[in-house]
């Protein structure tokens, strides 16, 4: 039996430099490129997947602030049945913003948004 997916990873393009006000950890700036935002839900994970894909939504967690800004593309969506924090850390890439999303992270992630680099079209 195939365990569980609990949690996902949200595959993100920006195609232009963004300043965008993050909640609580103010405005933040995001070079062009592509990200990776890792989360998780232990219950209602279609549920909570979902909810990042609308466009219309209260803005309440980081990744919201992120996903509702202009010229920001969600392009692909992730599921693992890892843990969330093992999931990201083993993504790579840097880390842009240093809080986003790991409010409550207790395995020094310092972030669970990565930045993978520029976008190449094509590939």
């Amino acid at each position: 039996m195939t365990a569980q997916a609990t949690s996902y990873q949200l595959w993100i393009a920006l195609r232009q430099p963004l300043s965008i006000d993050v909640g609580r950890l103010g405005l933040r700036q995001f070079p062009a490129g592509v990200y990776v935002y890792t989360g998780s839900a232990r219950r209602n994970l279609e549920a909570r997947i979902a909810r990042h894909m609308r466009k219309d939504k209260t803005l309440r967690w980081h990744i919201d602030y992120l996903l509702a800004a202009p010229g920001v593309e969600l392009v692909c969506v992730g599921r693992s049945a890892r843990g969330e924090c093992a999931l990201n850390q083993a993504t790579g890439g840097s880390v842009p913003v240093a809080g986003f999303g790991a409010s409550d992270c207790r395995k020094a992630c310092g972030s669970h948004l990565r930045y993978l680099g520029p976008r190449r079209e094509g590939g």
